[in-house]
């Protein structure tokens, strides 16, 4: 948390995010950015009465790939052997274009002032308002590494705030492993900021299928005719990945339109209340999987890898909602899950920062290789 109370940025994956975060009043002009220090969020206890029963991994190593549950990582994050190049693996040919905002009929653009955040709702201060957002254009880069085979239906993955080079190493390395199937990645840039107000924030924290059918309508048929590849419509072959709220949005994109997605891997998702505008039907946004909507419904065909960080983000805020952290948030999704008996595995990773780089190296090959679990490994024919 900021001082000034204001929400911190969250870091994305490769991509830089660009608002900062400054207080205002309804009404009156945007306050001035000033620079805050941040407090260091305080380091959690797996143990925490209430978390989730977990099993204790010896340091440096990692949770069974075909294991359901809840582990915990030592604090000894070493990189996983896929993350680093080695001679004679083959490498997914890249493929990189723009989009542009003004090509978007469902996302023209929109952006919060610099130097501006929000103020609680009088009337209820789990809904923040903002009065500095406004349209906006943006560009957005989307990059497709790929290992296809002309003819063939290829499954691939779809992960937020590209490009994300991690997941491209451990691809290229668990491919030539037959780990997981040879598959395409869709890296898909960020419209731009963070968190309420922000184009980001819209397109990751909206507790709706509007950004999955944006994917759908928009970004894969252009991958299709750059890449000159075909995506297969089979929802089990098809994964969705992001940090942050990148990571929400991932089980977002999975939970509204199962019948695309059913494979999920986050890093830090941010299951909390920071959904912009709010909607009736979900007043507290992606705080909304644990608290309703997953103890509320029949189970869907998703499987989920999670992962927190012992010191991910603490962030009371100006809202003061107690529905900000998300180490708690990440722990109670494993709960209702687990309840709900869905195939699902979260890390507790210790001495781990938000969407930590050093866990992600340690964990996403193990990572991919549980979510992919069940797909056969060749691709199918048209």
């Amino acid at each position: 948390m900021l001082h000034n109370g204001c929400m911190p940025l969250k870091p994305c994956f490769l991509a830089a995010s660009l608002i900062c975060a400054g207080a205002i009043v309804s009404g009156q002009a945007p306050a001035p950015l000033t620079h805050v220090e941040r407090p260091s969020p305080p380091t959690r206890d797996p143990h925490t009465p209430g978390y989730v029963t977990a099993t204790e991994l010896p340091d440096g190593t990692n949770a069974p790939a075909n294991a359901d549950g809840n582990f915990i990582l030592g604090p000894t994050h070493n990189p996983a052997p896929e993350m680093s190049t080695q001679d004679g693996v083959p490498k997914g040919r890249i493929v990189e274009f723009t989009m542009d905002s003004s090509e978007s009929k469902i996302y023209p653009g929109i952006a919060r002032e610099t130097g501006t955040f929000g103020t609680p709702d009088p009337a209820d201060p789990a809904k923040l308002v903002v009065t500095t957002s406004h349209p906006a254009p943006y560009t957005r880069k989307v990059t497709v590494p790929q290992q296809y085979v002309p003819g063939n239906v290829a499954p691939f993955i779809v992960g937020a705030d590209g490009p994300d080079a991690l997941i491209f190493t451990a691809l290229d390395g668990l491919i030539a492993q037959h780990k997981v199937p040879a598959m395409i990645a869709v890296s898909i840039g960020n419209g731009g900021g963070d968190a309420q107000g922000s184009e980001r924030g819209l397109e990751y924290d909206t507790m709706s299928g509007t950004y999955a059918e944006f994917v759908e309508k928009e970004v894969l048929p252009r991958v299709e005719k750059e890449a000159h590849v075909k995506l297969t419509h089979d929802p089990e072959g098809r994964a969705t990945t992001g940090g942050s709220s990148g990571g929400s949005c991932a089980l977002i994109m999975a939970w509204y339109h199962p019948e695309l997605y059913h494979r999920v891997l986050t890093y830090s998702g941010t299951f909390v209340n920071q959904q912009w505008p709010s909607h009736p039907q979900t007043p507290h946004g992606a705080w909304e999987f644990h608290e309703h909507l997953i103890p509320g419904n029949p189970p869907k065909p998703i499987r989920i890898w999670m992962e927190v960080g012992d010191r991910d983000l603490l962030n009371p805020n100006v809202m003061r909602d107690d529905m900000h952290d998300w180490v708690l948030a990440n722990e109670n999704m494993a709960k209702v899950l687990a309840a709900k008996g869905y195939h699902y595995q979260f890390v507790f990773a210790r001495n781990a920062g938000h969407v930590d780089r050093a866990v992600r190296q340690q964990t996403l090959p193990e990572a991919l290789e549980y979510v992919w679990q069940g797909y056969p490994s060749k691709a199918a024919k048209n």
